[in-house]
């Protein structure tokens, strides 16, 4: 299996190459070279048998290929239910039991452990440089939290996450660096990208990347979606259509690559916030990225989703792609109002990015849709206490995971929204 870059001017490599390198040195993002079919899988398998199932072609030719079993053990080492709604046929598919409470703990635990194999022990440490708008950062951190070889430098918007997001962005210390950085969510993207590129940087301090843009982050999140289509699929004969809260894209791109692989998954649908790019392109309008809007799904407050460009790759041209997605814009008050009648209309109480999917259901109901749904759960409702907890009226308890990181003192330290700025810092190691 090799992989190209989605701007055409890299060779191809294999994935070994494209895990080191996270971005393709073009300045596109890795692709394969084609997406393979699997035959039929075990709907009674484990997640992380699932996993290695899924992700076992892409690792062919891969020095990574006999490790995939513990790789995949250690990623998935906590469950991704599908969790019935108080409503009859929808579903929640619960990625929120990891370690930092998100569903980005399985990718970034598996991404970690890849890369500490790809390592030479004698080399020098690897930088990871992660842009985050709330939830990636964390789990980024969590997952190489002192591991050798390896320091983590997380740029996060000033002020544009949740406080707990915050505190488990600046609580690790040891080989991880958290900077608060004046601008939006796309101006630490592009900080992180500019470094990426830059190759005279790269010769002296080696990075990669542990963001979306990452395809150790991309691949292994199709493993959930393959889990739930399976069972799901198995107990009710027909496809499981999901409904993702996105912003950067790149669960959405999991989906996506999910059913291109056989899985049995129906419609994919996206739920945007006030960040509404993506909506107004499905709609008809150009592609056009939009300066960052503040919301209360803070996590895709995105307004140049990096992984449009895998989805642009993957079709022909606007109006196939088009066809193959939808996307729904949801506003804040929206959000508010989904997240205070959730726990009578749903039995759950939802983080503000789940709220969005759940709202985006209510909408396909209304308009006659009486297919079965599932809305993806993507963060624990507790690391937004300041949002939730006031709408549904009670204490919404951490499970004991984010309740240790939220004991621990936590710094981020200040940066400017400055490419030299970072690569000053990123020259010092």
């Amino acid at each position: 299996m090799k992989f190209i870059s989605t701007r055409g001017n890299t060779p191809p490599n294999g994935i070994d190459q494209a895990l080191v390198a996270g971005l393709a040195p073009d300045g596109g993002l890795y692709v394969p070279e084609q997406i393979p079919t699997l035959s039929s899988l075990p709907s009674t398998a484990s997640l992380a048998d699932t996993a290695r199932a899924v992700l076992s072609p892409y690792f062919d030719g891969s020095t990574l290929r006999d490790r995939l079993d513990e790789l995949c053990a250690h990623a998935y080492a906590f469950p991704a239910p599908l969790r019935a709604l108080a409503n009859d046929g929808d579903h929640l598919l619960e990625l929120f039991h990891g370690p930092t409470a998100a569903f980005k703990d399985y990718a970034a635990r598996f991404l970690a452990a890849a890369l500490a194999q790809l390592r030479p022990a004698d080399s020098t440490p690897t930088t990871i440089v992660v842009a985050t708008s709330g939830d990636t950062g964390a789990a980024v951190a969590a997952a190489f939290h002192r591991r050798p070889g390896f320091n983590v430098v997380i740029l996060y918007p000033d002020g544009l996450v949740s406080p707990r997001q915050a505190h488990g962005l600046g609580c690790w210390g040891d080989n991880v660096r958290a900077f608060r950085i004046e601008g939006s969510f796309d101006d630490c993207q592009r900080l992180a990208k500019q470094a990426l590129a830059d190759d005279a940087l790269r010769a002296q301090v080696p990075l990669s990347s542990a963001n979306s843009i990452s395809l150790g982050r991309l691949l292994p999140q199709v493993a959930y979606y393959a889990h739930a289509a399976l069972r799901f699929h198995a107990e009710h004969d027909e496809p499981l259509n999901v409904i993702v809260p996105t912003g950067n894209l790149g669960n959405a791109c999991a989906a996506f690559v999910a059913r291109r692989m056989g899985l049995p998954l129906g419609e994919i649908v996206l739920a945007s916030n006030a960040n509404d790019v993506l909506p107004r392109y499905f709609a008809g309008e150009a592609y056009e990225p939009r300066p960052t809007v503040a919301t209360l799904a803070n996590a895709m407050d995105v307004g140049a989703p990096s992984n449009f460009e895998r989805l642009r790759h993957w079709h022909r041209d606007d109006a196939q792609l088009r066809a193959a997605l939808r996307a729904f814009a949801v506003d804040d008050a929206a959000i508010s109002a989904t997240i205070r009648q959730a726990p009578r209309r749903h039995g759950i109480v939802p983080c503000p990015h789940t709220a969005t999917g759940l709202h985006v259901l209510g909408q396909l109901r209304e308009s006659g849709d009486s297919r079965p749904w599932t809305v993806v759960a993507t963060a624990h409702p507790a690391k937004f206490e300041s949002i939730v907890e006031p709408l549904v009226g009670h204490v919404v308890e951490p499970p004991p995971a984010l309740a240790e990181t939220l004991g621990r003192p936590a710094f981020a330290e200040p940066l400017a929204a400055d490419y030299a700025a970072l690569r000053s810092l990123l020259m010092q190691g």
